[in-house]
């Protein structure tokens, strides 16, 4: 799974689309749907955006970075260890991602430090996480 097909598959997902409904609603090919859930190398840029559009975006040259879709689809609920810009690394699981509402994107992660992380498997409790802003990470990898 690429970038973009995390991207796709998460947002289809939350919004109760089949694969179906989401290349009907777009005007696309389910065929079309599936090869970018399936993270094909090759796509029509014009369909592509068509499938971003229902979504509210689009594709543009960026600088690549850790890919908020990528890591909800990779780590989250797992153990990991975070670098963020600041140098400072952290040990823990990501429980929950964080959408920024006015831009329908996930801007944040409620984390659980490595060491309460026993205590909220056990009894799950918001006091022993904390956030993490997405544009703070810089790397992240599973333990």
């Amino acid at each position: 799974m690429n970038n973009l097909s995390a991207f796709i598959k998460y947002h289809r997902k939350k919004r109760k689309l089949s694969q179906e409904q989401l290349a009907s609603n777009a005007g696309v090919g389910l065929r079309f749907v599936r090869e970018i859930e399936q993270g094909k190398e090759t796509l029509q840029l014009d369909k592509v955006n068509q499938v971003l559009d229902l979504f509210g975006f689009n594709l543009y040259p960026s600088k690549p970075k850790v890919d908020a879709y990528e890591v909800y689809w990779k780590y989250l609920n797992k153990a990991v260890q975070i670098e963020l810009f600041n140098k400072v690394i952290k040990s823990g699981m990501l429980v929950k991602e964080i959408i920024d509402q006015t831009e329908n994107k996930i801007s944040a992660w409620q984390f659980v430090p490595m060491n309460h992380a026993v205590k909220y498997l056990r009894k799950p409790n918001e006091k022993l996480t904390e956030i993490i802003l997405h544009s703070d990470i810089q790397t992240i990898e599973e333990q």
